[in-house]
C-alpha cells in the first residue's frame, strides 16, 4: 500500500482507532494517544505492513492492540528499574464524554460491562461500539474465531444478567 493510501485509511480509521486504543490502555485517553502515536508511526515507517489478509481496519486494531501490550510492558519495566512501585495513574480531569458517564443509565452500564471478564468486554467492545464481525474481533484478539463466539455469548448473558440485577435493585 502506498503512504499517501496508508495516511488516508488511518484518517478514516482513526476515531475507531483510538477508542480501541483508549479500551486497550485501561481507560487511560493520556496513555492511548501515547499508543495510537507509536502505532501509526510504525504503520508509516513499514515496520507494520498492511498484507491485505483482513481488512484494514481489522489489522489496524492488532497493531493498536499489539503496541498497546508492548507499552504496558515498557511501563511496568520501568517501574521495576526505578525501585519496584508504580503510581497509581489518574486523570482527574472530566471532558464532556466522562460527564455524560455520570448519566444513570450509562453507569449502569459501565458497571455491568466493568463486572465481565476482560476477553468478554474486549471481544462486546469490537463487536458493538467498533462494528466488528466476531472473526475480524478474534483477529484483532489473536484467538480462534470459536473463543470469540464463546466470549461473545457469554458475555452478552452475563452482561443481560448483571443488567437486570441493577433494575430490580432499583
Amino acid at each position: 500500500m502506498e503512504p499517501r493510501d496508508l495516511e488516508v485509511e488511518l484518517e478514516r480509521c482513526h476515531p475507531d482507532g483510538f477508542a480501541w486504543a483508549v479500551r486497550c490502555c485501561g481507560g487511560n485517553r493520556s496513555d492511548a494517544e501515547d499508543v495510537l502515536h507509536q502505532a501509526y508511526v510504525k504503520v508509516l515507517d513499514g515496520r507494520a505492513r498492511f498484507e491485505g489478509r483482513s481488512s484494514f481496519k481489522t489489522w489496524l486494531f492488532g497493531v493498536i492492540r499489539f503496541t498497546a501490550r508492548e507499552q504496558s510492558r515498557a511501563w511496568w519495566s520501568q517501574a521495576l528499574r526505578l525501585g519496584g512501585w508504580l503510581r497509581e495513574r489518574s486523570d482527574d480531569s472530566l471532558d464532556p464524554a466522562q460527564a455524560a458517564a455520570a448519566d444513570d443509565t450509562h453507569g449502569r452500564l459501565r458497571e455491568a460491562l466493568s463486572r465481565l471478564s476482560k476477553r468478554q468486554a474486549e471481544v462486546l467492545h469490537l463487536v458493538f461500539y467498533q462494528d466488528l464481525t466476531i472473526q475480524e474481533a478474534a483477529t484483532v484478539l489473536g484467538m480462534p474465531v470459536g473463543t470469540a463466539r464463546t466470549h461473545y455469548e457469554r458475555g452478552k448473558t452475563r452482561l443481560r444478567t448483571l443488567l437486570a440485577e441493577t433494575v430490580m435493585v432499583r
